[in-house]
């Protein structure tokens, strides 16, 4: 029997650049999944919370009959440790590459939580706000903010204040954790961490990689994760 992957892809609109990455997985005799997530790679009408994701998740994983190995990048992955400290039950494995979920409070960061709130709460008062809006976004290196719609705006701030750290500790799922050695978006040692209060993780870098090495190292992450099966 195939060894069925959910995967839960990080903040993007499009999984096409995780078609070599899927391929070799196939190719191992696995099942893997791509999930489409609400509000990047599918719809999404409302603001949501990590909780409302874990919910989402769980009305997936409950058409399963046999316990589920989730793989999560960035985002994904916060979703991915979320859900295994939920419903710990329902998880077999758990994969994280270069995953988000440790809260940081950098002067870069408090920057970019601060120009957000600015400009969310100028709206109007400012004449073509949407252009002042446009080079703040830049200046911020925050694309993925600019392009999102009002309400995945509110849900991506959801997001990236909640913080997993504490809670870390209480996972007992079996973890492999994946890094890129030159991620500039989820450190290096975000991994670390993660591997340190992670019980019974296992922790891999991928060298000159940066922030997603399933699609510039695709064989290297797959051997890793076939490694530790």
């Amino acid at each position: 029997m195939k060894q069925k992957i959910f995967l839960l892809h990080g903040w993007t609109y499009s999984t096409e650049k995780w078609a070599p990455f899927v391929d070799l997985l196939k190719q191992k005799e696995s099942e893997p999944v791509m999930l489409e997530i609400p509000g990047l790679t599918a719809p999404l009408d409302e603001v949501w919370t990590v909780d409302n994701y874990v919910e989402w998740l769980k009305k997936i994983v409950d058409n399963e009959k046999e316990k589920v190995l989730l793989l999560g990048h960035s985002n994904g992955g916060r979703i991915s440790m979320a859900f295994a400290l939920k419903y710990p039950e329902k998880v077999s494995k758990l994969i994280l590459i270069d995953s988000a979920g440790i809260y940081h409070n950098e002067l870069s960061l408090r920057l970019k939580r601060f120009v957000f709130g600015t400009l969310a709460k100028a709206g109007k008062k400012i004449k073509n706000i949407q252009a002042i809006r446009s080079i703040f976004y830049r200046f911020v290196r925050e694309h993925d903010y600019e392009k999102a719609n009002p309400k995945l705006r509110e849900t991506m701030k959801n997001l990236i204040t909640s913080d997993l750290s504490a809670s870390l500790e209480k996972i007992t799922v079996p973890t492999l954790i994946i890094w890129g050695e030159q991620d500039k978006i989820t450190p290096l040692t975000d991994g670390k961490l993660m591997h340190e209060l992670i019980k019974n993780s296992l922790f891999h870098v991928v060298k000159d990689a940066r922030h997603s090495p399933q699609l510039t190292h695709p064989k290297e992450v797959v051997k890793h994760i076939y490694d530790s099966f």
